[in-house]
């Protein structure tokens, strides 16, 4: 399946500096996929001339004047920035031009665009952030991250749908398991809001395993998390900061004495598979779940390796016909809702 991959290359903290190179990475990895490089031409032609890449075969690059800055309020990069690189890359996934858009720009004015130039799919309220956190089982996909900060049940509902049908297009597994993040496992425990997701998840045909604790993501407990995007953005920058603190006292213990540093040669095997299983590199890339469309959040500060993973991200869930599963899936949702409601009339 050939695929067409939309970069905003002016996006994040470095720019053309990474997401250049990790579209050359990605094509030479991947031989029947193409990248369009959306931004200001200079910059992006200067990076390529670096890395000595001729072969426009496979790639090319759409011009734009405007750049989303990594502060710029969501309503100022939707109205006032309409040839910026983000809102092109997005226009191109619309048009039909390219399979998916990847950027690592600013993330509300990344949602704002992004809905309002897609849409979101019949049945879905609002779009959601959804992610793959490493655990002690593999990993576990977790939503909404940070767009939806205030969310009713029913919206919660749609976030463990849209999440579940996720997890199977990409990994195969027709009856994810879903969790329900709260502050205790028992029924009674939680807000309104959460208490009665539960009982729309228990009445719906999704494998809904039950509430689960903060401790439980990393367990593995389940495939899918599902919370209000306040609760998950909180969550996820503290898994962040943990990871960060471990490795840094790791790093000074390690480091003390001529003893500390010769454990640490000794040490160095399981050091590199512990570093490497909890790289959040590996996991970069937030998909943006419920609109007509694909289009994966890159970190803003993320390096080569970690934006070619977000590109991959987005290739997978093109090859996984994660749209077409997800549109299915609402539709048969609300069919069966519909005759329940008939039923009990």
């Amino acid at each position: 399946m050939d695929i067409t991959i939309a970069i905003d290359a002016m996006g994040g903290d470095h720019g053309t500096r990474v997401t250049v190179p990790a579209a050359v990475a990605y094509l030479k990895k991947h031989h029947d996929d193409a990248v369009v490089l959306v931004g200001l031409p200079e910059p992006i032609e200067a990076e390529l001339s670096k890395l000595g890449f001729a072969d426009r075969s496979r790639l090319r690059i759409h011009a734009t004047t405007e750049v989303v800055g990594m502060d710029e309020s969501p309503q100022s990069a939707l109205r006032g920035k309409k040839d910026s690189s983000m809102r092109v890359a997005i226009n191109l996934v619309k048009n039909g031009e390219a399979s998916a858009c990847v950027s690592a720009g600013n993330t509300g004015a990344l949602m704002a665009t992004a809905r309002y130039v897609l849409k979101t799919l019949p049945g879905i309220d609002r779009p959601a952030i959804a992610s793959f956190l490493p655990t002690v089982k593999g990993q576990v996909c977790m939503l909404d991250l940070g767009a939806n900060v205030d969310c009713t049940a029913e919206h919660l509902l749609q976030f463990a749908l849209m999440g579940s049908t996720l997890v199977s297009a990409l990994d195969h597994n027709e009856q994810p398991t879903i969790g329900l993040l709260n502050i205790g496992s028992e029924d009674i425990k939680g807000n309104e809001v959460v208490k009665q997701a539960a009982e729309l998840l228990q009445a719906s045909d999704l494998n809904f395993y039950g509430n689960v604790e903060g401790d439980d993501i990393f367990k593995g407990v389940t495939d899918v998390v599902v919370c209000d995007g306040f609760v998950g953005n909180v969550a996820l920058k503290t898994a962040e900061g943990v990871a960060k603190m471990m490795g840094g006292f790791l790093k000074e213990g390690f480091s003390q004495n001529w003893l500390t540093k010769l454990g640490a040669l000794v040490s160095m095997p399981v050091l590199k598979a512990f570093k490497h299983r909890l790289d959040s590199r590996r996991y970069n890339g937030a998909s943006f779940l419920g609109l007509k469309g694909i289009v994966v959040k890159s970190h803003g500060s993320a390096d080569t390796f970690a934006f070619i993973c977000a590109i991959e991200r987005a290739a997978e869930e093109v090859r996984g016909g994660m749209l077409n599963h997800i549109s299915e899936h609402v539709e048969k949702w609300h069919h069966t809702r519909q005759q329940s409601a008939g039923e009990a009339l």
